[in-house]
């Protein structure tokens, strides 16, 4: 069966794409295995995001002394939870099938899809050929190969989401994103949570400053980190979960009620058939890409996290732009040093663009940096959530912003205003001079920009 186009996986690149190529008239064969949505709907953003207001609302429940309110015998339904973030995670799901029902000329095939040539896919026992075609499938979770895992009912970030009752004490491999955002939402729902990683530091791709700052609010709120350890065993110890951890010439066991595995992602491309296709893949299997998101076979994309790099959905979605306004619209634009925002949905939150003061570093440029506590915006204060800070790089020469970061209250929307100053490319003296809303959270900028000076 012949199509104008195939994409494989109905993620949140391959979606916009495919509606878009139908609204031209095109016919295009969406080809999935598993749910419509991809990670983002099913086991990211959307079921993430969702637990993480429910144990911000239990952290505040317990802590209301803090703000003069009385609140006793606060106690978390996990199944209540996990009910809510279900019917979240389902509405998402019927959103994405109602646009693809909109389109006639979009065939959902539900199947696995396995390319049998540069331009022949087989999902069941059809075969589908186009000469475009759009992999999207993702990554799933990496489990390190360490002896005794398979002895246990380890969890990931989707399974961890089914959890009917709160563990008594969650142990989290991985110090990263992931890690960071699943051991505070559990340890808000009443768990202990202890994590360990094998870096020196949690978050290893962010500055030291903003990692520490970060660790110190975590500790806080009672989670325990193993640093500079690395797991050698696990063993089920009658339900009990065992790890072994070696740290410098220190070995000690943990032990607890489950474990977390968050050591990274893999893309899904092991059983996709590229070599019928003849498509190139890195050692890790990731697909490669130029910088129009083209494989090296044509008429060939990858799209979204499987070819690697960012692994986040407004990513993805910015590769559905670029592929759609170089195909259809003509233009020529690129993956290449594009601007890329972020944000870890930790309380308080992180929101990161552009570069970093290490990387400023690296580069040997001139820069001009600013920093300014959290305890210095007046709305932190009044929210009695004062924890983080502001950081800003600018270029020394011309006074463009070359990157920010926000660790504080709402910072992943606020760093979003510095993102847009770059994307504008203004200097960050207007923000410097600017008037803002009293109290607010970007009112915090009136310091950041006067704390801006020549970096050492």
């Amino acid at each position: 069966m012949k199509f104008d186009a195939i994409a494989i996986g109905s993620g949140q690149a391959a979606n916009p794409l495919s509606a878009a190529l139908a609204d031209l008239g095109w016919k295009v064969a969406l080809i999935e295995r598993a749910e419509l949505g991809g990670s983002c709907i099913n086991t990211g953003c959307t079921p993430t995001k969702t637990m993480v207001a429910s144990a911000q609302v239990a952290h505040y429940a317990r802590d209301a002394a803090r703000w003069g309110v009385r609140a006793s015998d606060v106690s978390v339904d996990m199944p209540a939870v996990v009910a809510r973030k279900n019917q979240v995670v389902q509405k998402g799901r019927r959103g994405v099938q109602k646009r693809v029902d909109a389109r006639p000329n979009i065939k959902l095939i539900r199947g696995h899809a396995k390319f049998t040539g540069p331009h022949q896919v087989q999902a069941g026992a059809e075969l589908f050929e186009s000469e475009k075609i759009f992999i999207d499938t993702g990554t799933r979770p990496t489990i390190p190969q360490i002896p005794g895992i398979d002895t246990v009912p380890y969890l990931t970030n989707a399974t961890v989401m089914e959890l009917q009752a709160v563990p008594e004490h969650l142990l989290v491999l991985g110090g990263g994103y992931i890690g960071l955002e699943f051991g505070q939402m559990f340890r808000r729902f009443g768990s202990r949570v202890t994590i360990v990683h094998h870096g020196e530091r949690i978050m290893p791709r962010e500055d030291p400053d903003i990692a520490s700052a970060l660790q110190k609010v975590l500790e806080d709120e009672g989670i325990v980190f193993q640093l500079s350890a690395a797991t050698r065993h696990v063993a089920n110890r009658s339900g009990a979960i065992s790890l072994t951890v070696e740290s410098g010439e220190r070995t000690e066991t943990l032990q607890g009620s489950h474990l977390l595995v968050a050591t990274g992602r893999r893309p899904n491309t092991d059983d996709l058939g590229l070599e019928a296709a003849g498509v190139a893949a890195d050692a890790r299997g990731y697909v490669k890409v130029n910088g129009r998101l083209e494989t090296n076979v044509p008429g060939i994309w990858a799209l979204g996290d499987v070819k690697g790099g960012p692994a986040f959905t407004h990513i993805s979605y910015n590769d559905y732009q670029i592929v759609y306004a170089n195909m259809i619209e003509g233009k020529n634009l690129s993956i290449e040093n594009r601007y890329l925002p972020y944000a870890l949905f930790t309380d308080p939150q992180l929101g990161r663009v552009g570069i970093t003061e290490t990387a400023a570093r690296a580069s040997g440029r001139k820069f001009k940096m600013g920093t300014a506590p959290m305890s210095t915006v007046s709305r932190a204060i009044e929210r009695d959530e004062t924890a983080g800070l502001m950081k800003i790089i600018v270029d020394a020469q011309n006074d463009r912003i070359l990157g920010a970061a926000i660790l504080g209250s709402e910072g992943g929307e606020t760093v979003q205003i510095l993102g847009a100053m770059i994307l504008a490319d203004a200097p960050y003296t207007i923000l410097k001079g600017a008037a803002y809303i009293h109290p607010t959270l970007a009112e915090g900028f009136f310091w950041l920009m006067d704390a801006v000076k020549p970096a050492n």
